[in-house]
């Protein structure tokens, strides 16, 4: 049987969809895997660069743009390896980090996910171990609190601050830019749900997980180098759209839909406040190419949050 499934959603990362594959590629010879790309009609080369370049790889090449949940879904349900593995196009494994974290697999049959030590390419260690959020989690993550008070207690839990990320160690959920995952355990409660088009899935996949008596492990010996968001940076109004709709989803999903409609009107309220105060700055004359792109993402919001 194939140790590793892996599969790589693609969009519009060309160069480092690039470096991903050339990372797996040296691991070949250790490791028995099938990778796959999904490509979400990114319309820049990436599918002739992956049959041409890397022949070895298998290329799904969608006609649209199918969200990053439902394209590795398209190679979760047919997969034939042992584990499978979740890889961001943005992400290189370095040298043996996919045998370490198979071998996490190995040593532990509880664990159902094990995910590696992240960092950004300056080396420095890229966050990526958290605690399920709770309802003040939701109100407080990426909003205007946590910009004006980014180091309250809330978030500090959240973040798993208390613990070092040096150590191996069990958590709620982690970051879903590189994920080893027990192939047994996602076929009991299911791939990722494809009502998440982007962020929120992994960690729906993880409660699900655990609520099933799995566990996520971390595991710092394996490292990735992740350009974190460099798929979704071209576009900062659609990027902050999708990452608000997928918290409404989980807090509906996880927390119920009164909860869900509270914090609609809550990103309402944000929205508009934070509006207001770029307009001011616009009109004091601050910074306003800066201030224009920052009203255009927050009206995109809040044409979202109010249903338009």
């Amino acid at each position: 049987m194939v140790d590793l499934t892996i599969s790589i959603v693609s969009y519009r990362t060309p160069d480092l969809l690039r470096g991903c594959l050339s990372a797996l590629a040296s691991e070949r010879g250790s490791l028995e895997m099938d990778v796959t790309v999904v490509d979400n009609a990114s319309a820049d080369g990436s599918v002739n660069l992956t049959r041409t370049e890397f022949p070895w790889v298998n290329v799904i090449a969608n006609p649209r743009n199918a969200g990053f949940g439902a394209a590795h879904n398209q190679v979760l349900r047919q997969a034939r390896g042992r584990y499978w593995l979740i890889l961001n196009s943005d992400a290189a494994p370095a040298p043996g980090a996919l045998g370490t974290l198979v071998a996490a697999l190995d040593a532990d049959p509880a664990v159902a996910v094990a995910g590696p030590r992240l960092r950004y390419p300056d080396g420095s260690v890229q966050p990526s171990r958290r605690r399920f959020p709770t309802l003040a989690t939701l109100f407080l993550e990426s909003t205007q609190i946590q910009r004006f008070s980014p180091d309250n207690r809330v978030l500090r839990a959240y973040y798993l601050q208390d613990q070092s990320d040096d150590e191996p160690q069990d958590v709620d959920w982690l970051v879903g830019a590189c994920l080893c995952l027990r192939a047994e355990a996602v076929r009991q409660v299911g791939v990722f749900d494809e009502r998440f088009f982007m962020y929120s899935e992994e960690i729906d996949l993880c409660r699900r997980l655990k609520a099933a008596g799995w566990r996520v492990r971390y595991v710092p010996e394996a490292e990735v180098l992740h350009v974190e968001g460099a798929s979704s940076r071209a576009d900062l109004a659609v990027r902050d759209q999708r990452f608000q709709a997928s918290k409404l989803a989980y807090a509906a999903k996880w927390h119920g839909r009164g909860v869900a409609l509270v914090l609609r009107l809550y990103l309402v309220v944000e929205y508009l406040l934070r509006g207001v105060e770029e307009s001011l700055a616009l009109v004091k004359g601050s910074r306003r190419p800066e201030r224009r792109a920052r009203l255009r993402v927050i009206g995109h919001g809040l044409r979202h949050a109010l249903g338009l």
